[in-house]
């Protein structure tokens, strides 16, 4: 009964690091996928610590890599230093996606306050070019996230850039795609975004840092399982001495 179970685990084992190498690239994916995103709304939050999760979880997913490597040749072998250096880092990584959950928390409580504070100067400093950062990025998420304005478009109508081209209309990012010939001009209230982007912005954010923190929960049990079974295949090897012998024979052979 208890060499079926070390096999089983030993099975298991195998499986969950070959589980480990597709986490690795997932991982880094996510953790890239966040970087990439939260480039394109970079101006309107001011600190970096929205990063931390995702340098965290690319970091993990490169040890995870690693981890995989040792965890599968020490299972083939049944090394016991291999095994134990395999059961200590593991430990390690899921310890650091727990932090990576607890921060994607904190950080995402913190998402909703920092855009209200900065999206105002955001929209202040729109200029309406293509080679002007601010105004890119404005342009990129009204068309991406189909909205106008901070709360609606008459939000447009307190900026800077509405006042010194006095010509009564909203940057064309505003405009519905289905409307043809748009110019943004408020004479047509109709062809424009009737929602403002504060509230989606805010949305996208928390949204990206959620897929963070359930990409950490389900690595992290998977890596539980993976410790599991190595400290059955550890135990097993350190108490019984029939299985030790079996293991030695087998070696041998």
């Amino acid at each position: 009964m208890g060499q079926c179970g070390v096999i089983s685990s030993k099975t298991v084992l195998v499986f969950l690091n070959l589980i480990f190498w597709a986490a690795a690239g997932i991982l880094c994916y996510i953790g890239a996928y966040v970087f990439i995103t939260y480039d394109d709304y970079d101006h309107f939050f001011e600190d970096i610590y929205t990063f931390i999760p995702a340098m965290v979880i690319i970091a993990v997913g490169t040890l995870l890599f690693v981890i995989g490597f040792i965890g599968c040749c020490a299972t083939i072998r049944e090394s016991r230093c291999g095994l134990t250096t395999f059961s200590v880092v593991l430990l390690l990584v899921f310890a650091t996606e727990v932090v990576v959950v607890v921060l994607g928390y904190i950080y995402r409580a913190k998402v909703e306050a920092v855009v209200n504070h900065s999206i105002q100067n955001v929209y202040n400093e729109y200029k309406g070019t293509n080679t002007d950062a601010p105004s890119r990025a404005i342009d990129y998420v009204q068309r991406q996230l189909h909205c106008c304005g901070i709360h609606n478009y008459s939000d447009w109508m307190n900026t800077r850039w509405f006042n010194e081209s006095k010509n009564s209309s909203v940057p064309v990012s505003c405009c519905k795609p289905s409307i043809s010939n748009c110019t943004g001009t408020l004479t047509r209230p109709g062809d424009l975004y009737p929602e403002g982007c504060e509230v989606l912005v805010v949305k996208k954010l928390k949204d990206i840092m959620l897929y963070v923190i359930l990409a950490a929960l389900t690595f992290a049990a998977i890596q539980m399982l993976g410790l599991l079974c190595a400290c059955v295949v550890l135990c097993r090897r350190g108490h019984d001495p029939s299985y030790e012998l079996l293991v030695n024979t087998g070696v041998d052979a």
